[in-house]
């Protein structure tokens, strides 16, 4: 099988991006998408979209355990080129395997709740100059999968 590229309903042609506000005002993108049991190396699930001038300061994936028993699962977060800025698949996080296991003090249930991290930990918020679709990319395949829900929030400013 070959590396594919899902779209989830967020970034379909016609739907309306989250947009302008007063400045300073947070703002949200977010999509849910299903990874299924056999992703593979080189997927791409494309979640949700941020507008032309937006700067991420922030979000967060929830996502069920998409892989049991000896996990191996490994996504990142990061954005698709937009014509100005390159793709960069783990630029908001190269997360690691996912374990879905309960981490106390983090997590009360089995799952998967990270931060987004990458560029924003690195030198700080990331502001885009196009609309930018915001995705997820498979790097290993999990040992044992399981389909799973996987939600994305992307918090941002707008005319800052």
């Amino acid at each position: 099988m070959t590396a594919a590229t899902k779209a989830g309903s967020k970034v379909a042609s016609g739907v309306p991006m989250p947009g302008s506000g007063g400045a300073g005002t947070v703002k949200a993108a977010h999509g849910t998408i299903t990874v299924e049991a056999d992703t593979e190396d080189g997927d791409i699930f494309q979640v949700c979209k941020v507008p032309a001038g937006a700067t991420v300061i922030g979000g967060w994936i929830l996502a069920g355990d998409g892989d049991t028993g000896t996990e191996a699962l490994d996504i990142d977060i990061g954005w698709a080129a937009n014509g100005v800025d390159a793709a960069d698949p783990d630029g908001f996080g190269n997360l690691g395997v996912w374990t879905g296991d309960i981490t106390h003090g983090a997590s009360s249930e089995v799952g998967n709740q990270l931060a987004l991290g990458g560029v924003l930990s690195s030198v700080g918020p990331k502001t885009f100059t196009a609309d930018t679709t915001i995705q997820l990319e498979t790097n290993t395949a999990a040992n044992t999968g399981a389909a799973m829900e996987v939600t994305v929030v992307v918090m941002y400013l707008f005319n800052e």
